[in-house]
């Protein structure tokens, strides 16, 4: 069934049906507006670099299945989503359990839970079903700018006229850091979020993997002569 959206949508071309319309009223309802506008450019972004490969809606990917991955895909940055595990399987169990309560079929639930679950991760998320790589490429042009080259000619611009960014890349960037800081659980010391958590607090605090290794109990030692640590430039 068609479903009529804000005027400001007219412009693209959205998924119409009453599950999408109702992933993206809950998704604006949960979320800050800064991280709610960034995962609706991610959607924009996804379908326009699908046109770029020639990949068709219908026939080559599930259109409904990238929106609802784009639209819900950082719930777990959102109140109802804050949970004691890393943000992006907060967000997809949170998803996950929303779509279940629309009827929707278990086959979709899994690929929308594995693009919320997996799209921080690098080398994974590209090679999982054509829904979850677009998903994570559109998210990953909107953050980090990669294959913004293969935008249309101004469809950027056009994009973040009808949805502002607000330094979305640090904005979004320090609710997640703020969320760790008030729970530790949420950063696992290999995750990205750990990372990112790793920078603001006081250095050895987080262990990395060469402390989880020297900790493991079972005795190994370093087997090759690799460089140290690099010198930052401009440090002491």
């Amino acid at each position: 069934m068609a479903v009529a959206l804000p005027a400001v949508y007219d412009a693209f071309d959205l998924p119409r049906t009453e599950l999408a319309a109702r992933a993206l009223r809950y998704a604006e309802e949960a979320e800050p507006a800064v991280i709610f506008r960034h995962s609706v450019r991610s959607y924009l972004f996804a379908r326009a670099l699908a046109d770029h490969e020639g990949m068709k809606p219908g026939a080559d990917f599930d259109d409904e299945l990238v929106f609802l991955g784009c639209v819900l895909h950082d719930l777990g940055l959102s109140q109802p989503g804050n949970g004691d595990q890393r943000f992006e399987v907060d967000g997809a169990d949170l998803a996950a359990r929303f779509l279940r309560e629309q009827g929707t079929d278990e086959h979709s639930v899994t690929v929308v839970w594995d693009a919320i679950a997996l799209h921080t991760s690098e080398g994974i998320a590209s090679r999982k079903g054509p829904e979850i790589a677009l998903a994570h490429a559109g998210i990953s042009v909107d953050v980090l700018g990669r294959g913004r080259e293969r935008l249309p000619e101004g469809f950027a611009d056009r994009v973040h006229t009808a949805f502002p960014r607000a330094d979305l890349a640090y904005a979004i960037t320090d609710v997640i850091v703020r969320q760790m800081l008030d729970n530790p659980a949420k950063a696992g010391p290999l995750s990205f979020p750990g990372q990112l958590l790793r920078r603001h607090l006081p250095a050895g605090t987080l262990p990395d993997w060469y402390d989880l290794i020297e900790g493991a109990g079972w005795g190994d030692r370093p087997t090759t002569g690799l460089p140290g640590p690099a010198v930052v430039r401009g440090a002491g």
